[in-house]
């Protein structure tokens, strides 16, 4: 099988997707680059609860676009002051798939902006030869918000042909 892919991505970080064929499933992975910075530092150090979500949308181009999966995952951290630790946890869809607690800075930044091998859909759900893309869309909170309560949204997509 191959997958021919061009990515583009609309935002002021950068956002690295990958998508590709694995065991018969559209796995995709991900990388938000530069959006762990001081302001995200700063709110984790405080105490407050940060999370980085990712709607992830597998979609037939077309006329009119057609969505074949959707899958949300998310990554939140915890910092406890007293005990200078971070408790992360990573969602899948709503369910608890991996939890971590760790004092490293390094193993939570790549926690909240990277994500590996994450699964979309089964091949048989693709038709030979037509275009699709695989787009992502991330909020993270509370960091990056207005005084509004908004929420700093990023968007990438990549396109890519699927040939068995």
């Amino acid at each position: 099988m191959i997958l021919l892919a061009v990515a583009t991505v609309v935002s002021e970080e950068s956002l690295r997707i990958v998508p590709l064929i694995h065991a018969n499933r559209v796995v995709v992975s991900f990388e938000l680059q530069d959006a762990y910075d001081d302001s995200v530092r700063d709110a984790i150090a405080s105490g407050l609860r940060t999370t980085f979500a990712y709607e992830l949308e597998l979609r037939a181009r077309g006329w009119v676009d057609r969505t074949i999966a959707t899958t949300i995952v998310a990554t939140t951290d915890h910092y406890e002051n007293l005990t200078r630790q971070h408790t992360l946890t990573r969602t899948v869809d709503g369910r608890v798939e991996e939890a971590l607690v760790t004092e490293d800075g390094a193993v939570v930044k790549a926690w909240l902006t990277k994500w590996n091998r994450v699964p979309l859909a089964d091949v048989a759900k693709l038709d030979p030869s037509r275009d699709y893309y695989v787009r992502v869309t991330t909020r993270t909170q509370p960091v990056g918000g207005s005084f509004l309560g908004m929420r700093r949204v990023i968007t990438g997509q990549v396109r890519f042909t699927f040939v068995p």
